[in-house]
């Protein structure tokens, strides 16, 4: 690994997948200062735990001895990032920030190992540890674990996830050296991740209790499975141990210190004399307990959370190493009490360098904990059950997951995923290195307990809520701290408990091949609801804010999106100005998927509420264009056939990078309201998202940017950028923040994505392959675009899954009319189908007309034309992985042809025209629209149809010369009208023409001028025909080749049932 480097380099060339001769007369210096050759350039690629690396660019060097990769290069093209260490390095996702590769550090030089990371070892030594009574002259319980290679690694997991000096601690108590550490913990780095600490307070009481630090911790995003929301910590000062006591509610609070104080008296014959908090509305109640029993009441100054900072370091903690035991064992949210409990147990356990390395258990009991007793958390274990069997022929044992330790009985608690109950013994079978919740087929049941077993419910709140408990149960009131003194077990049966996320396993994967489920024995699980509530699927979209806080991923990707606005500076808190115009704001959410219809990523977006803008006021210049869909065809066409590079890029949050003029006052986003500063509002410095003037900020930075690196804005298509320097070209086309970029030198392209990413958080998304919807499918020597994630989708709105197929969009024949059928009471389905057809037209030109009528009748659509629209989707349900199909030519002319109809409308006589017109042998441009004015002739119909695509061909010249396509001929427009040609080729006026002066002088201009080739011919052979009225299938099957409109290929058709699937579930 190079740091140094600006390219890969290699000295075998069998080491490319692919390369070609390096054309250029450049040269490789070298620490030496000698200068090599550069003999080939090419392409590799490197595999890593979940997905490839791709080496660019990569020059093959003879006369090197070793092969070189640039650190600046590999983090560049594959958006990751690389960590260095003493030992060695780490190569991370820098999305995810998963570990993908490591290697370790030889002889002063950091070497790429062959294999991947991993996260768990495999140690033959890995039970000395248990096996010493050093530490405990207890005897340790039954247990059987499987072995890590690493011991640092493997106590590291069973100690929940402590620092690398804490666990050779305890190593070191057991009379074991500290062992090497071999990689990096990936669910440290997830839960782990804050801010640097504020300077210790190095006080400290004297004796245990005279100092007692608490603080509420809440509301959890995810209700516990018990309906728990929050937990108060009680720490002691002297000896820093921690209790901790579930709440549902903040009120509860004072009863749980009031069952704290009791313990501590009881427990250890002494009182609390002091207590701090926080000044929170649930410690202002404490005043008179307080005082009646004589402890003072310290208090934090308000908004100082660091005077307080001794129990809100424990939080920290808590929560920190909660959530990695959760993430280490992919266990769900809904269990955070569990977790969290058993982080205690075990943080009470642990050496701390506040107390000199020994532990707080050690410190208040005076004696080591028995460090032998535990085991990873979230592992699969077999918990011994034969005294509870009903029958001697039941098993002994049934598979559990571990999920804490309980204080009163020596024993593991056990949950049983198949009935949720949770068991508590003492002979424990366990294996270390399987996580069931890991596993995609884990079935999970609401927890309850069965009061035949001997079983321990979900910690329960201080105070029962009545609402979710059955009647007939009476289960204790009494609250439930997480020490070493007391966990209360009860026998009742506790109802599960509805929250608004559900699991992951209560939804069935539609991946699943259904010949195959009973075979194996698969079956959908039951999924327990409670009449009163409702479910939110994770994968809808919501509505609102409060049903997204409900679903984790939404949680996480409201996060990211917030993070990315403060790292970009987008607003600062000010108080709110007076008579200035303060606007709304609110989440938008939005599914990304990929090209086989699976999900991308969860995406959400704060949005300002741009409608509460005066305009003149708080905006001014609100226009910002995007790229035309013919330019986008022709640039494909043209970069297909001169064999261009074509590459695809994402702006990440594109709006935020604009500039403001204006003074724009916002309210804080929902979610994220600054505790310290509720009243203040946001005044951004950076264009956000729903902004009357954010669009336009954006794409004039973004414009700005691409001139000032000399490419220059095409006149015929402003989202369009040419940059031409000799023979070099470059074509840049700006979707607002989706970007194409083609042109023949790959080392061109990557200097400009480079340079972009330098000014804007850049996503290089590799190849063309999913672009505004479409899917690209590129061979190399063909191009396929298609829309079937997105017909797919349209089907299941409509409710059309099932339906049965069509041969042609409209019966032949067919004369839609105003007054067909009975008005629509609600339009709103038709509407918004007929809407998500017309972008459907973008790829799919055989039902450009039929789409074109529809949209006739929006005013007041009736059932006839409802009827017509369901056709329709019939029709794109045969033909799904139909589109356009693009090939190479080495013949770059316009052909066109253009038809039309004459007074086909029933309502008003208008006519219908139609034309398409092809670049290079590829479909680029077409219509099908009705006549603005009545024709009084059918050689006027057909004239006006000519004129119009006279006008998209001049368009599409300008467009092309700018691109420097030179035309060696002129374009030629094909018309089956004989007077239409004679009326373009003569320049004759008569009595039926005279009223199309206009269209006939453009027309007439332009074959004078030569640059367009007027021509018959028969209508049989008309392509435009398709454009203009309903066909037999034969003929429209027919036309509909011509247009290139064709089924996916073969080589292409590795995905289909993955898009089908959707149409069967």
């Amino acid at each position: 690994m190079d740091t140094g480097a600006t390219h890969h380099l290699t000295p075998n060339l069998n080491k490319l997948n692919s390369h070609t001769p390096f054309a250029g007369s450049d040269k490789v210096m070298v620490g030496n200062g000698n200068r090599l050759n550069i003999s080939n350039i090419g392409h590799s690629t490197i595999s890593s735990t979940s997905r490839s690396l791709n080496l660019k660019n990569i020059l093959h060097v003879p006369q090197l001895t070793t092969n070189l990769i640039s650190v600046n290069r590999l983090c560049t093209d594959n958006n990751v990032t690389v960590e260095f260490f003493t030992n060695g390095f780490v190569v991370k996702d820098q999305a995810s920030k998963k570990a993908l590769l490591q290697g370790n550090l030889n002889y002063g030089l950091y070497k790429l190992s062959s294999s991947a990371p991993s996260r768990r070892y495999q140690d033959p030594d890995d039970n000395k540890l248990a096996g010493r009574t050093s530490l405990t002259t207890e005897v340790p319980c039954m247990s059987s674990t499987l072995q890590l290679s690493n011991k640092a690694d493997l106590w590291h997991f069973r100690l929940g996830h402590p620092a690398r000096k804490i666990v050779n601690k305890v190593l070191s108590a057991c009379s074991l050296p500290p062992e090497h550490w071999t990689g990096v913990c990936e669910p440290c780095q997830m839960a782990k991740s804050h801010r640097l600490p504020f300077t210790l307070s190095e006080s400290r009481a004297s004796q245990p209790f005279a100092l007692v630090h608490s603080d509420l911790w809440g509301p959890a995003p995810v209700v516990g499975t018990n309906g728990a929301r929050y937990f108060v910590l009680f720490v002691d000062d002297h000896t820093r141990f921690s209790w901790l006591y579930l709440l549902a509610s903040k009120d509860q609070a004072i009863s749980a210190f009031l069952q704290f104080k009791v313990m501590i008296e009881t427990q250890f014959d002494t009182k609390v004399r002091m207590l701090q908090t926080d000044w929170g509305g649930e410690f202002q109640a404490f005043t008179n307990t307080l005082c009646k029993f004589g402890i003072l009441h310290r208090v934090s100054y308000p908004s100082t959370s660091q005077q307080n900072g001794r129990v809100e370091r424990k939080h920290r903690h808590v929560v920190e190493v909660g959530l990695s035991l959760l993430a280490h064992a992919s266990i769900p949210l809904k269990y955070w009490p569990f977790a969290f409990q058993s982080a205690l147990y075990l943080i009470n356990r642990l050496p701390s360098s506040v107390l000199n390395f020994s532990s707080p258990y050690k410190t208040l009991y005076h004696c080591l904990p028995n460090y032998s007793f535990l085991r990873v958390y979230g592992c699969t274990c077999y918990p011994f059950l034969r005294p509870f069997n009903r029958h001697k022929f039941a098993y002994r044992s049934v598979k559990c997951t571990f999920i804490g330790y309980n204080s009163k009985h020596k024993g593991y608690l056990c949950l049983n995923m198949s009935n949720g109950k949770i068991h508590i013994s003492r002979h424990v079978i366990f294996y270390e290195l399987d996580f069931p919740f890991a596993k995609p087929s884990t079935v999970q049941s609401p927890c309850r307990v069965s009061p035949t077993h001997c079983a321990i419910p979900l910690a329960s709140p201080i105070t029962p809520i009545s609402s979710l408990l059955p009647s007939s149960s009476s289960p204790s009131s009494e609250l439930v701290p997480i020490s070493d003194t007391s966990v209360s077990i009860s026998s009742s049966e506790v109802a599960p408990i509805p929250t608004a996320q559900p699991s992951s396993s209560h939804v069935s994967s539609p991946c699943h091949p259904m010949t195959t489920r009973a075979k194996n024995g698969i079956f959908k699980p039951k999924i327990f609801l409670s009449p009163n509530k409702t479910i939110f699927h994770p994968l809808c979209e919501p509505n609102s804010f409060k049903e997204a806080v409900k679903v984790l991923e939404w949680q996480q990707a409201m996060h990211l999106e917030f993070e990315a606005l403060m790292s970009n500076k987008t607003w600062v808190l000010v108080p709110p100005p007076p008579n200035q115009n303060i606007i709304g704001c609110r989440w938008v959410y939005k599914l990304k998927y990929k090209p086989d219809g699976t999900v991308e990523r969860y995406k959400a977006r704060l949005v300002a509420k741009g409608f509460h803008q005066t305009p003149g006021f708080d905006y001014f210049e609100t226009f910002s264009p995007v790229v035309k869909p013919t330019t986008i065809r022709v640039v494909l066409s043209l970069a297909l056939s001169k064999n261009w590079s074509i590459r695809q890029l994402d702006v990440h949050n594109a709006f935020l990078n604009g500039d403001l003029s204006e003074q724009v006052f916002m309210t804080q986003p929902p979610g994220f309201v600054d505790p310290s500063k509720p009243n203040f509002v946001c005044k951004l410095t950076k264009a956000l998202y729903g902004l009357k003037q954010a669009p336009h900020a954006w794409f004039t930075k973004l414009s700005s940017a691409l001139v000032k690196w000399g490419f220059s804005m095409s006149q015929a298509d402003t989202s369009m950028f040419v940059y031409c320097n000799n023979s070099v070209m470059l074509v840049v086309l700006v979707y607002v923040d989706d970007i194409i970029v083609t042109g023949l030198s790959s080392l061109l392209i990557e200097q400009l994505i480079s340079s972009l990413n330098s000014c804007f958080a850049l996503k290089d998304l590799g190849p063309l392959n999913f672009f505004l919807g479409i899917e690209v499918l590129n061979s190399g020597s063909s191009l396929h675009l298609s829309q079937a994630k997105y017909i797919c989708d349209l089907l299941q709105c409509a409710g059309l899954s099932e339906s049965k197929s069509m041969a042609s969009p409209m019966a032949v024949g067919l004369v839609l009319s105003i007054a067909d059928g009975t008005i629509l009471e609600d339009p709103t389905l038709y509407r918004s189908l007929v809407g998500a057809l017309q972008y459907c037209t973008i790829t799919r030109p055989d039902i450009a007309y039929t789409v074109n009528k529809l949209c006739q009748f929006m005013h007041a659509p009736t059932s006839t034309h409802l009827q017509a629209v369901k056709r329709v989707l019939c029709y794109l349900k045969g033909s799904l992985f139909y589109g356009l199909s693009f090939q190479p030519s080495s013949s770059l002319n316009l052909i066109a042809y253009t038809d039309a109809d004459w007074a086909s409308c029933p309502d008003d006589r208008r006519s219908t025209s139609g034309y398409c017109i092809f670049f290079g042998g590829n479909l680029v441009s077409w219509s099908a629209s009705k006549q603005k004015v009545v024709s009084r002739s059918s050689t006027e119909s057909e004239y006006r149809g000519l004129a119009n695509a006279t006008a998209e061909l001049t368009w599409i010249q300008s467009l092309l010369k700018e691109l420097f396509v030179p035309l060696f001929q002129p374009p030629v427009l094909y018309c089956d009208n004989l007077s239409t040609t004679y009326l373009a080729a003569n320049p004759v006026l008569h009595s039926r023409a005279k009223h199309v002066e206009i269209d006939y002088h453009f027309v007439r201009e332009r074959v004078l001028q030569k640059t367009l080739d007027v021509r018959f011919l028969p209508s049989e052979d008309q392509v435009a025909d398709i454009l203009i009225k309903a066909l037999s299938t034969q003929r429209f099957l027919h036309l509909r080749s011509k247009l290139t409109v064709l089924s996916r290929p073969v080589c292409w058709r590795g995905d289909v049932k993955k898009l089908t699937a959707c149409l069967t579930t």
